[in-house]
C-alpha cells in the first residue's frame, strides 16, 4: 500500500511517498481503508521533532491524526464495529496515522457516519472540532447568555467554536485577521474584531485562545475576563495566566479523543447545525508539498488529503 512517512525528524523534505506493508489489526482494533485525512499544525510539529516530550512517536512515522474511511478488517473482540462500516475517528497521536491507504485504529476511537453525510470532508472535523467543543464546554463551562471571546477565530477550530458557541446561545466576539474575518462572520459571530487594528475592551465570561500568541498578549486577554471567569488556551508551551485575587482561572487545553463528543459533532453536521470547514482537497502524494507550503504561508483553511484513488480523481485539485 502507499503511505507518506518520515524516517527522521526535520523539515518537509523528510516526508516520503512510498510503498509500505499493509497493517494487520489486533484485539479491539479495526483496519480502515482510508478515504481521507487532513493536515493539522501539530503534524508539522511532530514531523520536526518538537513534540517528542509530549507526543513521542516511533520512526518511521506516518502522520495524519484525523481519519475517515470504511472498516476493512477487524481483530479479535471488535466491539460495536463491523466490516463495511463508514467511520470517522481521532487517532492516537503517538500511533501510525492516516496518511496511508490503510490504517489501524482502536475501535473505541471510531464513530459511524450516516450514508447521507460526505465521508471525505468529515476528515476536517475530529481534532479541531473536539478542540472547540472541549475548550468551550468541558473546560470553559460556557452557558447560554454568557459572553465568550474567541481569539484565533479565523482558523478551523475557531470557526467551529463560533458555531458551537452561538448554538449554545452565547454572545460571541471573534478575533481574526483580515483574511479570516468574512468566514468568521459567516459562521455566526456577533462581533468580529480585526486583531491587527483594534483592541478588545468589553468584559467577557470566557476567553478561548486558539492562536500561538506571546505571553504579553495572553496576559492582556486575561484582563478582559470578569471575576470568576476562565481563560482556556491551546498554547500549552506558554501556560494560560490566572488571577487568584479575581478568581480568574487559566486552563491549558490538550485535546483528547472522545467518541461520544465526536458522534455528537457528526450528528450536527448531518442535520446542518454544524458546517464543515473545507478550503481545499489534495491527493496523498501532495502531502509533502502541503507541509512545505504550510511552513511558509498561512493555509486558507482546512485542507483535506484524499487517499482513495477514486475520490482523488473526482475531488482533488492542484496545490496552490
Amino acid at each position: 500500500m502507499k503511505a507518506v512517512r518520515f524516517h527522521r525528524f526535520g523539515g518537509p523534505e523528510v516526508l516520503r511517498y512510498e510503498e509500505v506493508e499493509q497493517p494487520t489489526p489486533g484485539a479491539h482494533q479495526a483496519r480502515i481503508r482510508v478515504a481521507a485525512t487532513s493536515f493539522n499544525g501539530v503534524d508539522a510539529s511532530i514531523r520536526a521533532g518538537l513534540m517528542q516530550g509530549s507526543i513521542p512517536v516511533r520512526l518511521p512515522h506516518t502522520p495524519g491524526i484525523d481519519v475517515t474511511g470504511t472498516v476493512d478488517a477487524l481483530g479479535s473482540d471488535p466491539d460495536d464495529v463491523a466490516v463495511g462500516d463508514r467511520v470517522v475517528g481521532f487517532l492516537p497521536m503517538t500511533a501510525a496515522g492516516a496518511a496511508a491507504e490503510y490504517v489501524i485504529a482502536p475501535t473505541e476511537a471510531l464513530t459511524g457516519v450516516p450514508k447521507h453525510t460526505p465521508l471525505t470532508d468529515l476528515a476536517a472535523l475530529p481534532l479541531v472540532g473536539l478542540t472547540a467543543w472541549q475548550g468551550l464546554f468541558d473546560h470553559g463551562k460556557l452557558r447560554a447568555g454568557q459572553r465568550v471571546l474567541i481569539n484565533g477565530a479565523g482558523g478551523s477550530a475557531g470557526r467551529y467554536a463560533v458555531q458551537l458557541a452561538k448554538e449554545a446561545r452565547a454572545h460571541v466576539t471573534a478575533m481574526a485577521g483580515p483574511r479570516g474575518a468574512p468566514r468568521v462572520k459567516a459562521a455566526g459571530a456577533d462581533e468580529v474584531i480585526d486583531y491587527t487594528r483594534t483592541d478588545v475592551t468589553e468584559a467577557v465570561d470566557l476567553v478561548l485562545n486558539l492562536a500561538p500568541v506571546p505571553s504579553p498578549q495572553l496576559d492582556a486577554l486575561a484582563l478582559l475576563i470578569r471575576d470568576g471567569g476562565k481563560l482556556v488556551s491551546t498554547t500549552i508551551w506558554r501556560p494560560a495566566p490566572s488571577e487568584e485575587k479575581r478568581g480568574v482561572r487559566g486552563i491549558d487545553l490538550v485535546v483528547r479523543g472522545d467518541t461520544d463528543q465526536l458522534a455528537d459533532l457528526v450528528a450536527r453536521v448531518g442535520t446542518g447545525e454544524l458546517l464543515l470547514d473545507v478550503a481545499q482537497r489534495v491527493t496523498l502524494a501532495d502531502l509533502p508539498a502541503l507541509h512545505a507550503r504550510a511552513g511558509t504561508v498561512p493555509l486558507p483553511g482546512k485542507v483535506i488529503v484524499l487517499v482513495s484513488p477514486e475520490q482523488s480523481r473526482r475531488q482533488a485539485f492542484p496545490l496552490q
